[in-house]
């Protein structure tokens, strides 16, 4: 299927910071997703930091990250990310990882580190957390709101018929549940949550899917076009037109989320900062 002209996007200058990233020995979700917004971000000294190694425990039919044996948990990777961060001149940080099934938190207490570390390294520096679902444990997800970033963002990624091949090892209602509760025990978080298109959903299943992240106050929205990052995953059911991410912009605002991201090239990381500004100015707490 030929990609269509809205899609097409020019290589920047990448190497200043992929050679940061790994001068301090550090992944970026933005290499090793295969993320086509890499060269625009780089060249503006932004990444997203990917922690807990980039050999993940889960094989989501969209994702290219690897799936294999996980390494062991780096204690220093937190003030790693904290030197990087300062030398890049970040003023808002986003820190995710890989899904950590086989560690008793899902990897909650290295988030938690991060977030300190951050925190006492960087005192104004904004804060962003794009986590996996810990299989629902309640515990991991208080060892990270103990001490909370400014956003809470997990991505819901596609509608629920479609999991069973977009992330078969994940559980819509669970991720829904997992943004529910960021809510309820820490109030003034901004929750953000993210889909992709052109998998096959339909319409009508986006909005159901925008109606049960309000319904579980998510405050944030972003919506982007899927693209097959290797042959080895899912192949693009259909590319979406921009006016469709337009209307689906417009419903999503109506619905009242504060701030909704919505074009073919909209990533869940991208414009972090843009975001959490405009949420904090459309008075999100």
């Amino acid at each position: 299927m030929p990609l269509p002209p809205w899609l097409k996007t020019k290589i920047r200058g990448l190497h200043n910071t992929k050679a940061l990233l790994r001068s301090y020995d550090l992944h970026s979700v933005c290499e090793e997703a295969r993320c086509p917004n890499q060269g625009l971000c780089f060249s503006r000294s932004v990444a997203t930091f990917m922690i807990l190694g980039n050999h993940c425990t889960r094989n989501c039919g969209f994702c290219a990250v690897s799936h294999g044996t996980p390494t062991p948990i780096d204690i220093d990777e937190p003030a790693r990310i904290v030197h990087a961060s300062k030398e890049m001149g970040l003023r808002y940080v986003v820190v995710t990882s890989v899904t950590r099934d086989d560690l008793p938190d899902g990897g909650a207490g290295q988030f938690a580190a991060c977030i300190r570390a951050l925190r006492k390294e960087m005192p104004s520096v904004g804060i962003e957390v794009l986590t996996p679902d810990f299989m629902g444990d309640p515990d991991s997800l208080g060892t990270i709101l103990s001490n909370p970033p400014d956003v809470y963002n997990h991505n819901i990624e596609t509608v629920p018929r479609l999991y069973p091949q977009v992330r078969p090892q994940a559980d819509y209602e669970r991720s829904i549940d997992l943004l529910r509760s960021v809510k309820a025990l820490a109030p003034t978080i901004i929750t953000k949550s993210g889909i992709m298109v052109g998998l096959g959903e339909t319409q009508g299943e986006i909005l159901k899917v925008m109606e049960d992240l309000r319904a579980a106050n998510c405050d944030m929205l972003t919506i982007g076009q899927y693209m097959q990052p290797t042959r080895r995953n899912l192949p693009v059911y259909e590319y979406i037109g921009p006016e469709v991410f337009e209307h689906y912009r417009a419903i999503a605002l109506e619905m009242g989320f504060k701030f909704v991201a919505s074009a073919p090239l909209v990533r869940s990381s991208m414009n972090a900062q843009e975001m959490f500004d405009c949420s904090a100015l459309n008075g999100v707490t």
